[in-house]
């Protein structure tokens, strides 16, 4: 099976380095993997300005 030259690379570190998928996952439970507040969905999109049709038209 083909494999590029930068795949088999971070094969190769991430084999080395293990605690790097270690960190990564971490990090990715701290950005994605968190409950969503919908009252603060609901305020941001209230709040929301809706955009000029041409943004660069003056009034």
């Amino acid at each position: 099976m083909y494999q590029s030259e930068f795949t088999r690379f971070m094969n190769g570190f991430l084999e080395k380095h293990p605690e790097v998928d270690t960190e990564r996952r971490e990090l990715r439970l701290t950005w994605w993997e968190r409950e969503v507040d919908l009252d603060d969905q609901r305020r941001w999109k209230e709040a929301r300005v809706a955009q000029k049709p041409y943004v660069y038209q003056p009034d």
